[in-house]
């Protein structure tokens, strides 16, 4: 009886983690998106015009859709509890080594609804 417990878990686990799929990232290049963690390296910033272009595109995604297509967030900041924002730098933020900025640093802000679901995307240098 524990082994069929044990693979209906597993089964349950498995089937939540696979409903949210990846996300059509265009041509960004998501290896450099990911290795450029806080933009400290400059690579996010290669993909701005296409990020532009299809931002709209992850309207209605699930987190769990976005940390699997972009990885974890740099920032996430809870607002109240209905909303939330993940922050992915497109430039370098204050936690780079040797960044001291007197600016905000260009950043894609994801907008999170109640249900964990992107209800708005910006690329802005401003903080919610």
């Amino acid at each position: 009886m524990k082994i069929h417990q044990s693979v209906l878990l597993f089964l349950l686990i498995f089937g939540i983690h696979s409903c949210s799929p990846k996300l059509d990232a265009g041509a960004v290049n998501l290896e450099n998106w990911k290795a450029d963690r806080d933009g400290c390296k400059g690579l996010r910033m290669q993909d701005l015009e296409e990020l532009q272009r299809i931002k709209n595109n992850f309207l209605g995604a699930d987190n769990q859709s976005l940390i699997k297509t972009f990885g974890r967030p740099d920032r996430v900041e809870l607002v109240d509890k209905s909303q939330s924002f993940f922050f992915y730098f497109l430039e370098p933020s204050s936690d780079c080594d040797g960044q001291k900025s007197e600016k905000e640093p260009l950043r894609v802000l994801f907008r999170m609804n109640a249900l964990s679901k992107v209800s708005e995307v910006n690329i802005t240098t401003l903080n919610p």
